[in-house]
């Protein structure tokens, strides 16, 4: 094969540390479009950013070239810095250390996206810890609960 092809599809997930509501209802929608600038600014197409006041969700697809753990580091630390230059009461902020990241078929885009469009209205009802360990549970991915969480 001369070409190497690729669509890699992706559902990253990510809180704030320590799970704090740091990204209120003024703040949220310019961080969901600043990531979705960071992550195309990496040649990646990001179909949506969204979440609530203390995570994130992103629907990607990755450059074939690039490694999750790069994007996945980039976007955090640019935001990150991004967020605290936005006054003195973003100070303290930081995302947690870890992330989950799971793959779609391109026919489960559409149900993310939706389902990413629904978050405030998904979390008025469950938490993000309930959501998070489904997410994993779904996914195969084992986990130890002690260790997830910082």
């Amino acid at each position: 094969m001369a070409q190497s092809l690729a669509r890699i599809l992706l559902h990253l997930v990510f809180s704030t540390k320590a799970r704090e509501p740091w990204l209120d209802a003024h703040l949220r929608p310019r961080v969901f479009a600043y990531l979705a600038e960071v992550g195309r600014e990496m040649g990646c197409e990001v179909y949506r950013v969204g979440g609530t006041a203390d995570h994130i969700h992103m629907a990607i697809q990755l450059t074939r070239p690039l490694a999750v753990a790069d994007f996945v580091k980039k976007v955090k630390a640019s935001s990150s810095a991004w967020i605290k230059a936005e006054g003195d009461n973003h100070a303290g902020f930081s995302w947690q250390a870890g992330y989950g990241v799971f793959s779609l078929g391109a026919s489960q885009l559409a149900v993310l996206t939706s389902y990413i469009d629904q978050q405030e209205e998904h979390h008025r009802v469950r938490g993000f810890q309930e959501e998070y360990r489904d997410f994993l549970k779904q996914h195969g991915v084992a986990y130890d609960d002690r260790y997830v969480w910082e």
